[in-house]
């Protein structure tokens, strides 16, 4: 990379009426069965469901998913301590706009984001306990786009990026939380955007995040804007 350092990469492939992008450490090595795969994205017919596939387990005791074009790969390792496979770790979910009604896309995310380990109450004793990293099951994030506002001057939607997308698209959004099970009363903040992305040249986008999407989450959401939607916009 001429600025920054080379992070993940992600090739498209059609597997019947599915879509599927693998995502790898290494760009010249695309596949599955590769030491460098990290997981995919699986849409449906449509491409307004997306799910998350991760190569290794968010939490102690995930199971891989049971679909055939998962299992067929379940065995192949990644790591020496554990077994890589297809891991479901997030659901999204652009809204239909059948109405037609003028807007941008509008979009829904549930992740799994493994938390760090917090003190929690055990009802039957006095003391409490505190979870081991990764012993429980990962906590639940749900992330929604950010409103735009209406410019009459410009007569479009308008997000502000700080900057750091220059280049109106459909593709361009803002993420926040509505709930976050890492945060102690459950409830995302709706003014701090966790996730960003958006046009700056042709073929070139901007990716911001934080926690608790991972930059593998991060990477993977910002894919499922690629493509046609023609039933959401």
């Amino acid at each position: 990379m001429d600025q920054g350092k080379f992070l993940l990469a992600a090739r498209r492939y059609r597997n019947g009426a599915h879509i599927e992008y693998i995502i790898s450490l290494d760009a010249d090595d695309l596949s599955q069965r590769s030491k460098a795969y990290v997981g995919k994205l699986r849409s449906d017919f449509l491409g307004t469901n997306f799910t998350i596939y991760d190569s290794q387990p968010p939490h102690n005791g995930a199971r891989p998913s049971s679909s055939r074009s998962c299992r067929r790969f379940a065995s192949k390792q990644i790591s020496p301590q554990l077994p890589a496979g297809n891991f479901e770790v997030g659901n999204v979910s652009y809204k239909l706009n059948l109405l037609k009604s003028r807007g941008p896309r509008r979009m829904i995310c549930s992740l799994k984001c493994p938390c760090p380990g917090e003190a929690v109450i055990d009802k039957s004793q006095d003391a409490p306990k505190k979870k081991q990293p990764g012993s429980a099951e990962a906590n639940s994030t749900v992330l929604k786009n950010k409103a735009p506002r209406w410019h009459e001057h410009l007569q479009c939607w308008c997000l502000n990026f700080h900057g750091r997308v220059t280049v109106a698209s459909v593709k361009n959004f803002q993420l926040v939380a509505t709930m976050d099970q890492s945060q102690p009363d459950g409830k995302g903040d709706e003014d701090t955007v966790i996730l960003q992305f958006g046009k700056v040249g042709d073929d070139v986008f901007t990716m911001d995040y934080r926690k608790p999407l991972s930059a593998f989450q991060a990477f993977a959401i910002c894919l499922t804007s690629f493509g046609t939607k023609l039933a959401c916009e």
